[in-house]
């Protein structure tokens, strides 16, 4: 019987080349569950198991107490399952000593889409993925490598974390108005969100209202596009949970991870480094910056300075790097002990370019990011011209109507 790994890649092979349905009918031996999970991956949790927990009671108990959203739970055979409470942190796949968790895989599905050809495809690249696939390849090359495997193109989130700029720096100049009022930025981190939701619930009424560059980008694109099907491509694990909630799910179709895009380009023959330039780059410095940690409050600072130069408030900035740091500072929060009053959290240590599933290094990867932000030809998206027209397309006429409560990137906190 093929293990799980064997007959997902046996099978991506197929779906790249067109000839699943053919490997499908000459399947005999294989675990149903392991081709169900691949699948339909959307009827299973962000984490899968994918064989039994035939480990010692002390190292269930590790991999019980490693969770810090509490949602692992074991059933009657003492078999690890994963409850609506996990959020992709990945801390469980990589601790588990019998590799028997895995996160679920979007591929099979998304080349059965691409393969048809009933529905555009566009690749929604994340911030962090300057130099992912080695320093020479470009924006401009990878877009290219997108369209070579079946995409219809390739659009950077950046532009839109440049959207979600905008509407926090005006959030929080609605909102801060006395030394003791504070925000917890809110639209970039899911396990970050998550960890206030579900465990620092409390909280949730200093979380402005705001999606984040990944939702905005793809409820965009479908408003514009209503056939096009959307794909996020980033470092995180999480991603893949966070798109799959309710109140967004609308936004992205499919979620991919660096790797898998590596997986994918490496089976096609494709070296992205030597594809055509293809360039369409339209996001500012402040989007760009989103992917490393104070990339965040860096963005907000500067959009305040534009919009708001005379506040009388100003913006003080704290930043918690990985989950150990969040957890401390949300409880300073609770203990009354700071006095900042704009509080990013990054659930990776580094940002998104500490992101499970990274390619590079994390330093490595905070230094490619902020020299892409500073080649930027705009610095802020207030002076970015490609920001206001993409307003304007999708119905905003002014950048104050970005706090409208009836926008598409406004979601309840609750």
């Amino acid at each position: 019987m093929e293990s799980y790994n064997s007959l997902y890649d046996h099978l991506l092979k197929a779906a790249i080349n067109k000839k699943i349905d053919e490997e499908l009918k000459k399947l005999t031996e294989f675990d149903p569950h392991h081709l169900d999970c691949l699948l339909n991956p959307d009827k299973h949790g962000t984490v899968v198991r994918i064989g039994d927990c035939c480990c010692s009671d002390e190292e269930k108990r590790k991999c019980d107490e490693g969770c810090d959203f509490k949602a692992m739970k074991r059933d009657e055979e003492g078999n690890v399952y994963v409850t609506d409470n996990c959020i992709g942190c990945s801390r469980c796949i990589e601790s588990c000593i019998k590799n028997n968790l895995t996160d679920k895989k979007d591929l099979l599905p998304l080349f059965e889409m691409i393969n048809n050809g009933v529905h555009p495809v566009y690749a929604m690249i994340a911030p962090a993925f300057t130099s992912q696939y080695g320093p020479e390849v470009t924006p401009g090359k990878l877009r290219s490598a997108f369209k070579k495997i079946g995409f219809s193109g390739m659009i950077e989130v950046a532009l839109f974390a440049d959207i979600l700029t905008l509407k926090e720096a005006l959030e929080f100049d609605k909102s801060i108005k006395t030394d003791e009022d504070f925000l917890l930025t809110s639209c970039c981190c899911p396990m970050w969100i998550a960890m206030i939701k579900k465990i620092y619930n409390e909280m949730v009424p200093h979380l402005p209202p705001s999606v984040s560059p990944m939702v905005a980008c793809g409820r965009s694109i479908k408003k514009l596009y209503p056939q096009v099907k959307t794909v996020f491509i980033g470092p995180c694990v999480a991603k893949k949970a966070e798109a799959r909630e309710k109140d967004i799910e609308d936004a992205v179709d499919f979620v991919l991870t660096f790797q898998e895009v590596a997986e994918i380009f490496e089976i096609a023959g494709i070296e992205p480094e030597k594809m055509e330039e293809d360039l369409r780059d339209h996001s500012s410095k402040t989007g760009r910056i989103y992917a490393r940690t104070g990339g965040v409050s860096e963005a907000i600072q500067d959009t305040l300075d534009y919009l708001r130069p005379s506040r009388t408030i100003p913006l003080r900035s704290r930043q918690a790097n990985g989950i150990a740091q969040c957890k401390e500072l949300l409880n300073e929060i609770k203990d009354g002990k700071i006095s900042e009053n704009f509080l990013e959290g990054m659930g990776c240590v580094g940002g998104c370019v500490g992101g499970p599933k990274r390619i590079i290094d994390s330093q490595q990867g905070t230094k490619h990011v902020n020299d892409y932000g500073s080649e930027a030809q705009y610095k802020t998206p207030v002076d970015n011209p490609y920001v206001m027209e993409l307003l304007k397309r999708l119905g905003y006429d002014t950048i104050e109507s970005l706090l409208e409560r009836d926008n598409m990137f406004i979601r309840e906190m609750q």
